[in-house]
């Protein structure tokens, strides 16, 4: 009963974290979210529960983790860490330290984009984890200096020792910029019970808390493209000059009266041919995706309706992927699905397949010059 008051009152205070971090933008729509790596440092202490008062045994603690956030709600994180653990005898109290390495892989998952959605701007992000690794320790010298002391049935491990180990626990990352983040984290580790050399309990018990950085690789906001398509009008060409009127025959004198000759009127001009404005639009997508978003998905009305107007008028799509990500063949891939991919849509509005020219170009061309605008079809209506 007790354990669940305390998960229930933990879940209510993360929620409540939640809805105070995002006051500031709560009118705003849930951001559109990117995939992306992420790398962290960390430093803090580590107490392994013992026999002996809980400051006696704690130790410094260190270590580094690099991870992929795949949905708003989900990460996956691996990660090293470890330096130096404590256990302790008593009558009389004695203290010794060992050291350790652990690796680990921990699920994240981000209390506030389960209750309040996804935003980048989100000043606190509570986040709950949980995980698996192994332990390796070593150096446990001082702990044999006093093996005598040591019960008979003890647990004492000399020279290295692996031992299982799983973990939970609860953070928040405080946000600096889009990139960086500082993150304080508390966590609880249990392991075999001879990691502390002693006989107790089933397991042990490693508890730590923990500060540290964790920088964003290739998180960015939607924002519009300094290139964000606008229609391009081409200059109508000059109407064709009238050819200037034949000049009137002049009189002749005749012996006697004739017929009146008719003149001919000179032929009308001729009108310069309805001309198609060309138009130039991009249709823009997520980094790796090739599924046309409903931001974009008016661009492609609009291309639909300009060639309606125009039967004569054709479109040409080119698809392209920005080098920054993904390899050539992945990046060629992906360009050629993105033209596709807005081809398709052009035939469901009505487009006969002739009038639609597509090619693409992976990353081996870059219209433009920041990754995110060459994530690109390029259209353009012409005669």
């Amino acid at each position: 009963m007790k354990k669940g008051i305390i998960r229930f009152a933990l879940v209510a205070t993360l929620a409540a974290i939640c809805s105070v971090a995002s006051a500031q933008d709560r009118q705003a729509k849930t951001d559109e979210f990117n995939g992306h790596w992420f790398i962290g440092v960390y430093g803090g202490i580590g107490q392994t529960v013992g026999e002996t008062s809980f400051g006696n045994l704690i130790s410094p603690a260190a270590g580094f983790n690099f991870g992929y956030r795949f949905t708003p709600v989900w990460s996956l994180r691996a990660g090293i860490g470890g330096w130096q653990g404590k256990g302790a005898l008593l009558a009389p109290t004695r203290e010794y330290k060992f050291n350790y390495l652990q690796g680990s892989v921990d699920v994240m998952v981000d209390i506030c984009s389960i209750f309040s959605g996804y935003r980048m701007s989100r000043a606190l992000t509570p986040y709950l984890f949980a995980g698996a690794g192994v332990n390796g320790s070593f150096n446990n010298d001082e702990a044999q200096a006093f093996k005598s002391s040591f019960p008979s049935d003890n647990l004492l491990w000399d020279g290295s020792k692996v031992f299982p180990v799983g973990r939970f626990g609860v953070g928040t990352g405080i946000r600096i910029s889009d990139a960086v983040q500082f993150n304080v984290e508390v966590n609880g580790n249990f392991l075999s019970d001879r990691f502390n050399s002693k006989r107790g309990s089933a397991v042990d018990w490693q508890l730590g808390a923990q500060a540290g950085f964790t920088f964003n690789i290739g998180l960015k906001k939607n924002r519009k493209s300094s290139a964000a398509s606008q229609p391009y009008v081409a200059p109508a060409p000059a109407p064709a000059q009238e050819p200037a009127p034949k000049p009137e025959p002049e009189p002749q004198p005749q012996p006697q009266p004739q017929p009146e000759k008719q003149v001919e009127e000179p032929a009308p001009a001729p009108q310069p041919a309805s001309v198609v404005e060309e138009y130039l639009d991009n249709v823009y997508f997520l980094i790796g995706k090739y599924e046309i978003r409903e931001s974009e998905a008016a661009k492609i009305r609009t291309i639909a309706s300009k060639l309606k107007e125009a039967p004569t008028a054709k479109v040409s799509l080119t698809g392209y992927a920005d080098a920054q990500t993904g390899t050539p063949e992945r990046n060629y891939y992906l360009s050629q699905k993105r033209a596709e991919a807005v081809a398709a849509a052009l035939e469901e509005a009505g487009i006969t397949k002739d009038r639609i020219k597509v090619a693409y170009k992976g990353s081996t061309e870059a219209p433009y010059d920041k990754p995110e605008e060459n994530r690109v079809v390029i259209c353009i209506v012409s005669e």
